[in-house]
């Protein structure tokens, strides 16, 4: 699995005109092709009287799933500079659409690849962009007695505490980087006298 990825900090719409045609890039996050493909019909719906929407996306950390449409434009002017511009950026769970009103004055070819491609470049500046780290989830049990403290040195210390839970005793779910397992197990056992349970789970990721 990948370190780390980047995506899209939230879904918005950037609009650009060049020559006398409208832009619109409307970016998204997309966990899974399904939801990047919902997002594009969903665009599509809301201009439905635009001369094309075009789209790209990238699915997976490692960018297993890539997929781009012209939608009626020259064949590689539009999706394919869009989905570089993204791959260029190191984007990834991200779906770009771009919606475009011609405005009666031809780009040509070379326009349309620079056009397509810049306003994707232009609306992941104007949104922001977010790295997510891999993580190894844990939990820590530990009593009621100790669970205050210990949630706040959690914090304290930067963890990533995800979900705490009251029963008989308190768990805690956390996220650890893989290097820093080992020497947490010192550092929870010094906090709580060894008194914490700490068990490893899958793997996720979270926001750097």
């Amino acid at each position: 699995m990948q370190e780390q990825y980047r995506t899209v900090a939230h879904a918005g719409v950037h609009e650009a005109e060049i020559n006398r045609s409208r832009f619109l890039c409307a970016l998204a996050p997309a966990a899974t092709e399904q939801e990047a493909q919902d997002f594009v019909a969903r665009v599509r719906r809301e201009h439905p009287t635009a001369s094309h929407n075009c789209y790209a996306y990238v699915v997976g950390a490692d960018a297993g799933i890539q997929k781009a449409s012209d939608d009626g434009e020259p064949g590689g002017t539009a999706g394919v500079p869009m989905l570089q511009m993204l791959m260029r950026r190191e984007m990834r769970y991200v779906v770009a659409v771009v919606t475009r009103y011609y405005g009666g004055v031809k780009l040509g070819a070379g326009g349309l690849i620079r056009a397509y491609g810049g306003v994707v470049g232009e609306a992941l500046d104007e949104l922001g962009t977010i790295v997510r780290q891999r993580f190894r989830l844990a939990t820590v049990t530990v009593d009621h007695q100790r669970a205050g403290k210990l949630e706040n040195d959690l914090r304290a210390t930067g963890r990533s505490v995800r979900e705490v839970r009251y029963a008989e005793a308190v768990t805690i779910e956390i996220g650890l980087p893989d290097a820093d397992v080992e020497s947490f197990r010192g550092w929870l056992a010094d906090a709580t006298a060894g008194t914490a349970g700490f068990e490893l789970g899958g793997e996720a990721y979270g926001d750097v």
